[in-house]
């Protein structure tokens, strides 16, 4: 479900992450929402992150919650999603090889 349309500001965001028990986010906007609200969050992020990610990290100093799946090269999106993927199987206690769409 496409909640965007009825999202007015942060309060109506901050309302929708406290109903989930993990966000995946690309959006960092959301995702230090996400962290200050102490929600469990999966941050993907390219290979040249911003500086306040800082670097060879895979936790955020500032949002115990959060976890930070990077590029490890440019342009190299497969590993990282291969890593999410890997990463809800454990979250969700999958043990089938059944396969996780995200």
């Amino acid at each position: 479900m496409n909640l965007g349309p009825r999202l007015g500001d942060f309060a109506d965001t901050a309302a929708v992450l406290e109903q989930l028990d993990l966000v995946i986010t690309v959006d960092t906007a959301v995702a230090h929402l996400a962290g200050a609200l102490g929600r469990k969050v999966w941050v993907v992020m390219p290979f040249a992150a911003d500086w306040r990610w800082l670097l060879d990290r895979e936790t955020s100093p500032w949002y115990p919650s959060m976890r930070l799946f990077r590029q490890p090269r440019p342009g190299a999106w497969e590993p990282v999603f291969s890593d999410v993927r890997k990463a809800l199987r454990e979250e969700l206690n999958l043990k089938s090889a059944r396969p996780v769409v995200i």
